[in-house]
């Protein structure tokens, strides 16, 4: 009766785990994919997308190089370039950044006195 009960999670719309799984392998796969096609370097496409399964981001760039080799494409640059997130950003999400008042002290800071 539960396996009855269970059978009816797709026709409910409800993900199973391994639904879920595969639908993040397939969007890594389109990112990867799509950043070669844009003519994306791997760690680039590594970098934009940090929540992507690398693997099966380079899976999908890997297949589109090969794809585009063998078809003569020449890749096409993005016309709207994505905002590279800047190393203060990084190390500030990684808790790296010194505090507001250990980078007033720095020599180089700016003062407001003259």
């Amino acid at each position: 009766m539960a396996l009855a009960l269970l059978g009816g999670c797709d026709q409910l719309g409800i993900d199973t785990p391994e639904k879920v799984a595969q639908r993040k392998g397939a969007e890594a796969k389109a990112i990867g994919a799509a950043c070669r096609h844009a003519m994306r370097a791997i760690e680039d496409c590594y970098l934009l997308n940090p929540k992507a399964d690398k693997s099966a981001v380079f899976e999908g760039w890997r297949e589109m190089d090969e794809y585009m080799r063998e078809n003569k494409i020449e890749g096409v640059a993005p016309v709207v370039p994505r905002a590279v997130p800047s190393k203060s950003a990084e190390a500030a999400s990684q808790g790296d950044v010194a505090s507001s008042e250990e980078q007033e002290s720095l020599p180089d800071a700016p003062s407001a006195k003259k």
